[in-house]
């Protein structure tokens, strides 16, 4: 018979000691007080446990639920962005009431007048439509000539209602010129880097002509235009002005090689066109089976002459085109008899870069089979072939052929034809690539304040010797008609606000002052300062005619005039005279160089100076970014990406437009 034996109990203390209560865990605390069943023991299974299945489930709920939300507010968005869209053409396509606009007569039936009995321009069409423009029309007359990097700075910067603006050039549109090459092989849409002028002109309530500067009547200040009319024929008149500012830009050099008709240039948003539709025209013969391998190896020999920004660039993108799309639509034989040249006159290619880059830029057209021909001369360009002559290793003069049907032409700059004619008329302008201006951007030998030149159209003087007794004479306190160090001091500061070009070389004033003090007297005598001066200015290097530089001085000048017009009355009230207010409102114009930049081909090269920049992709996405943040305007940014997004998706357009 079984009896049950009691189990021993432990005394249990009523109130147990606090440490000992604090030291149990907590599920032990809480059985104490008998609000708490002590856990079972845990089991494990191969089978997932309830507890992950509820994590599980509770996973997808929240997945679900923030889908959900990313869903409803992209339809909300959608919703917002379709509404705002609803209103903005329920409010822009209205009817607008342009009954009994206010013309003035004399635009109507202009005037004659000037050498020629020309049309005179002194009112235009929408000078008094309104009136704001009516108020405008008694301010100074400010004739703006181009459309360009340095006309856009000038309007960048001037204030609305400083002066009475007119715009004078042969395109409705300024031009991104930079990313011309990329345009020239559909990498971005010529749409994408252009800005019409108007809405450019339009903050300033400023006016447009379409036409082209002929020529300058400076005694009556007029300015003579030929217009550009749909029906092919042209008529010429005068605009007048108060103040002239030259920024036609320049023309590619010839240096004289005849057969130039053949060639292509690149600097107009046409010549991109053109070049494009030669590059697919000459694949699109080059595929067909009749053709014969030599013409089909001439079709596709492209010739670069030039080894500076442009040409590399031109070059590079012609290589991209090739490598990344055409080689997926035509026939591969076609991209194997491919062969680009590029023809450089001097030692390397990127030869104002630093080194490092230009030998860079070289190992990589290299990589890409570019052919690089250095220190050779184009000697004549012909219809299916060009001709050029290069030493070979013995050191004779050797003439080469390279059979093509595309050549472009890049190799230094020429004057306009308007700048010609203007630097014809004016005394002691005798540069033969560009009109002369003084620090303040004034045309040498034109009424000081009323005629201006900027970019490619201009170069500023760095000779001092035609100033040489000018700063005698300001600088010789004792008329000994010597100048001893301390008068010295006083014409180097004279000298280096006269042209900022020159304080580089006038960094060591003693040192200049003894090495041309040839008679040891401590003093330096008019020949001596000739020879000193006429040395200086041969040390100083222009400014290279690039888009940095006009964007620069557009901006300078902008700000000039600007403050010319506002401060009018007050420097009247000075006795300065309208000619002084140059110097009285601003400094003479100082260049500071941002860096030099290129793109060699899915990488680019920056050149800032002291310190330079070379690599792949990251180069080239900084190369973009640098272009992009330089664009005119909000719309141009965004067609610029989605040229690239489109152009990275699904290539180039190799359509024939």
């Amino acid at each position: 018979m079984l009896r049950m034996v009691p189990l021993p109990t432990r005394p249990f203390h009523a109130r147990p000691s606090l440490h000992r209560a604090l030291s149990l865990p907590a599920h032990s605390r809480l059985a104490l007080t008998g609000r708490f069943r002590a856990p079972r023991a845990k089991t494990y299974a191969t089978d997932a446990s309830p507890s992950s299945a509820a994590k599980v489930t509770w996973r997808w709920r929240t997945a679900a639920r923030y889908t959900l939300y990313l869903l409803g507010s992209s339809v909300v968005g959608l919703g917002v962005l379709t509404g705002a869209i609803f209103l903005h053409d329920a409010f822009t396509y209205t009817e607008r009431n342009i009954e009994g606009v206010p013309v003035s007569p004399r635009a109507l039936h202009p005037e004659r007048g000037g050498p020629k009995n020309l049309p005179v321009l002194s009112r235009l069409l929408s000078d008094i439509e309104d009136d704001e423009k009516r108020e405008l029309v008694g301010k100074p007359h400010l004739v703006i000539v181009g459309g360009g990097w340095g006309a856009v700075g000038v309007l960048d910067k001037l204030s609305p209602g400083d002066y009475h603006i007119t715009i004078v050039s042969p395109e409705t549109y300024t031009t991104f010129t930079p990313l011309l090459p990329s345009a020239a092989v559909g990498t971005v849409s010529v749409r994408s880097l252009v800005e019409p002028l108007r809405k450019i002109a339009a903050r300033l309530q400023g006016h447009l002509i379409n036409a082209r500067a002929v020529d300058l009547v400076m005694s009556e200040r007029l300015l003579e235009v030929e217009t550009i009319v749909p029906d092919g024929k042209s008529e010429r008149m005068y605009i007048p002005y108060d103040k002239l500012i030259i920024a036609v830009g320049s023309t590619s050099s010839t240096h004289g090689v005849p057969g130039l008709e053949h060639c292509f240039q690149l600097k107009t948003i046409s010549d991109a066109q053109a070049i494009r539709k030669r590059i697919i025209d000459n694949f699109e013969a080059a595929s067909l089976p009749t053709t014969t391998p030599e013409e089909r190896r001439r079709l596709l020999s492209f010739v670069v002459c030039g080894g500076g920004p442009t040409g590399v660039e031109t070059a590079a993108e012609i290589y991209d085109l090739c490598q990344e799309d055409l080689i997926n639509y035509f026939p591969k034989i076609c991209r194997k008899e491919v062969s680009i040249h590029l023809i450089q006159s001097r030692e390397h290619i990127l030869n104002t870069y630093s080194e490092a880059i230009s030998r860079y830029a070289e190992s990589k057209f290299m990589h890409d089979s570019i052919d690089l021909v250095t220190s050779a001369r184009v000697q004549s360009v012909g219809p299916e072939s060009v001709t050029y002559s290069a030493r070979s290793a013995d050191g004779k003069m050797e003439t080469h052929e390279i059979p093509t049907n595309f050549v472009l032409w890049s190799t230094g700059i020429a004057m306009n034809p308007f700048t010609q004619r203007v630097a014809d008329q004016l005394p002691n302008q005798v540069h033969k690539k560009a009109i002369e201006v003084d620090a303040h951007l004034r045309v040498k030998g034109a009424p000081l304040g009323e005629v201006y030149a900027i970019g490619d159209a201009s170069t500023i003087e760095t000779s001092v010797v035609p100033y040489l007794l000018e700063l005698v004479d300001e600088a010789d306190k004792n008329n000994d008609g010597k100048i001893d160090f301390h008068e010295w001091e006083i014409m180097v500061a004279r000298i280096k606000k006269r042209i900022p070009m020159a304080e580089e070389q006038l960094l060591k004033v003693r040192e200049l002052f003894d090495l041309y003090d040839s008679d040891g007297d401590n003093s330096l005598t008019l020949n001596e300062l000739a020879v000193l001066l006429h040395e200086i200015g041969n040390k100083i290097t222009a400014l290279p005619a690039t888009a940095q530089v006009a964007s620069q001085q557009g901006k300078y000048l902008g700000k000039k005039l600007s403050r010319v017009a506002q401060r009018s009355a007050v420097l009247e009230a000075n006795g300065l005279r309208p000619e002084e207010a140059d110097e009285a409102v601003a400094g003479p114009f100082r260049y500071l160089h941002l860096g030099s930049l290129a793109y060699i081909g899915n990488a680019a090269v920056f050149d800032l100076g002291r310190f330079s920049f070379m690599g792949g992709l990251a180069a080239m996405y900084a190369w973009r970014s640098v272009y992009w943040s330089e664009q005119v305007s909000m719309r141009t940014r965004a067609l610029l990406m989605i040229d690239w997004i489109v152009r990275g998706v699904w290539g180039r357009d190799l359509s024939r437009l």
